[in-house]
């Protein structure tokens, strides 16, 4: 297929595409079933199909070889419970409220972090609020049996996926990562334990499976939301070997990390547990999509294919490195919100095609109900357009994605708020109301800042930026009058000469042929050695 570059607001397709007018005809007044994959801290370039030489994603490579590519895909935020609720919603975090990943302190209860920031982070919604019609409950309403398997974080009892939509749920609670681990017995209410020793994904599939199998012959929208690659993170001592071996066979760095602003950052793709955890989850991806061609379901259904958010590069498991994006989870830099963003649809003749013009996880839900024949709701997916007009390659307007984020990740990210419009990025500080002006196209990395040469921009995204947050009400971090200059400079010593040579000691050891996490590679092995 011939790939043109044209301007960010048009589908980058080569005239000659056909669309597979026939078969889109026989879709026209056909409802199609929905398979949405959402993989839980997957980096843009976390997969073979985005350009890792270590990782290998055969099955999941296969979902962007035939469907679309959408190569400026953004997350709603740079954190899991924000981004979940926006895919949910079709609205910006700044507009339902969850601005956070539930479970973050906030407000004075952030000193007992003992982190000494300048600022108190905001206050947010720890519930899905049940006044936002999420996407599943429109699908219900439409016929659709909706389905639910995997990591949720949208809010406690009362607000689990059964309340939001959802006929069944398979996994989904309040927590956020694999409680027990990813392999059984694990702690989860609505997953019991069958097998010890079973992978945590690979039943999340088995369970899609199942559900699919039993409504064959209806209309289905299906979630399949991996608690992987989450850390913590682990693996099976058969895929620890292989990676490791894959690292043994280059020449290995001297050094894995660099200091960021706040906290060390991983530079290379080397960690054989991290591409053990990815391989599983495409194993179990594998699994469901050769079980919709066994039962005769993949020329009507729709599948979906991303990530909450982007790599963990920094914090948490410093597991990935997103590079040449800077940052990864958490921070407000591409790194950390940029995510895979595939889009297969069967019946349309564009295997392979990419688009470069940018979207949102906010646009999922209005895509979905056009590309299914359903009636738009634009009352409810107030931040979020659909893309099937780009799918159709037909063009759409510049538009403009905003994030908000007024806290402090755990992985190094600044409160902040954000907009992009074309290849103009604008991200504001609230720490001292700075700002940075990066050029994506010329600069992907965002190392040359152009807030103070590019002035007259500057000021046209920031007016942009503040006129939306004021619409929606926006909840503001607040100076905490209480900060310590003193320990914050200290603590930040601490990060640089203590934990960033362990992070390195530990990349190491993790590839030494003696490594060995515990007795039974985190259950994964049935016998104790």
């Amino acid at each position: 297929m011939k790939i043109l570059k044209l301007s960010p607001s048009i589908l980058i397709l080569s005239v000659i595409i056909t669309f597979g007018c026939n078969d889109n005809n026989k879709q026209k007044d056909q409802k199609a079933n929905v398979l949405f994959i959402l993989v839980d801290d997957l980096g843009a370039n976390d997969l073979s199909c985005t350009g890792s030489n270590y990782y290998e994603t055969p099955n999941i490579d296969r979902i962007s070889k035939e469907g679309i590519i959408f190569t400026r895909g953004y997350s709603a935020s740079a954190v899991c419970s924000p981004s979940r609720a926006s895919i949910m919603t079709g609205k910006y975090t700044a507009r339902h409220g969850i601005t956070d990943w539930i479970g973050a302190k906030s407000g004075e209860d952030w000193r007992n972090n003992k982190r000494y920031d300048k600022l108190l982070p905001a206050e947010y919604i720890h519930n899905l609020s049940k006044k936002d019609l999420t996407i599943a409950a429109v699908m219900k309403e439409d016929g659709y049996k909706t389905f639910y398997a995997g990591k949720w974080h949208l809010g406690g009892k009362g607000s689990y996926p059964e309340d939001h939509g959802f006929d069944i749920n398979k996994g989904g609670w309040e927590s956020g990562s694999p409680q027990g681990g990813y392999f059984s017995p694990w702690i989860n209410p609505k997953l019991e334990n069958n097998l010890e020793g079973e992978n945590l994904s690979m039943r999340l599939a088995n369970e899609t499976v199942k559900f699919i199998t039993e409504h064959k012959d209806t209309n289905f929208f299906a979630v399949l939301s991996f608690y992987a690659v989450h850390g913590p993170i682990e693996t099976t001592n058969e895929k620890w070997k292989k990676y490791k071996n894959k690292v043994e066979a280059t020449d290995l760095a001297e050094t894995g990390f660099e200091m960021e602003r706040v906290l060390p950052i991983r530079t290379k793709q080397d960690n054989p547990i991290y591409a053990g955890l990815v391989e599983s989850v495409d194993d179990a991806v594998g699994k469901v999509l050769n079980s919709l061609e066994e039962l005769g379901l993949s020329d009507k259904t729709i599948v979906i294919f991303t990530s909450d958010n982007g790599g963990v590069a920094s914090g948490d498991a410093y597991s990935t490195s997103n590079l040449p994006l800077r940052g990864g989870k958490g921070y407000q830099w591409e790194g950390g919100i940029r995510v895979p963003y595939f889009i297969k649809i069967p019946w349309l003749n564009v295997a392979g095609a990419h688009i470069s013009y940018p979207v949102s996880g906010t646009d999922f839900f209005p895509t979905i109900l056009e590309l299914t024949n359903s009636s738009l709701r634009p009352t409810e997916h107030l931040d979020g357009i659909s893309l099937k007009a780009l799918i159709e390659g037909k063009s759409l307007p510049d538009r403009q994605l905003i994030w908000h984020y007024p806290h402090y990740g755990n992985q190094g990210g600044e409160p902040n708020s954000t907009i992009i419009e074309g290849d103009w990025k604008l991200i504001h500080y609230w720490e001292d109301d700075r700002d940075e002006l990066y050029n994506l196209n010329n600069d992907l990395n965002e190392r040359t800042d152009l807030s103070k040469t590019n002035i007259d921009d500057t000021q046209r995204l920031k007016i942009k930026l503040e006129k939306y947050l004021k619409n929606v009400n926006a909840v503001y971090p607040k100076r905490d009058l209480k900060y310590n200059e003193e320990m914050a400079s200290q603590r930040h010593e601490k990060i640089v000469n203590e934990l960033r040579p362990k992070l390195e000691e530990e990349r190491i050891k993790i590839l030494q042929d003696d490594f060995k996490p515990n007795n039974n590679w985190w259950g994964s092995k049935l016998t104790k050695d």
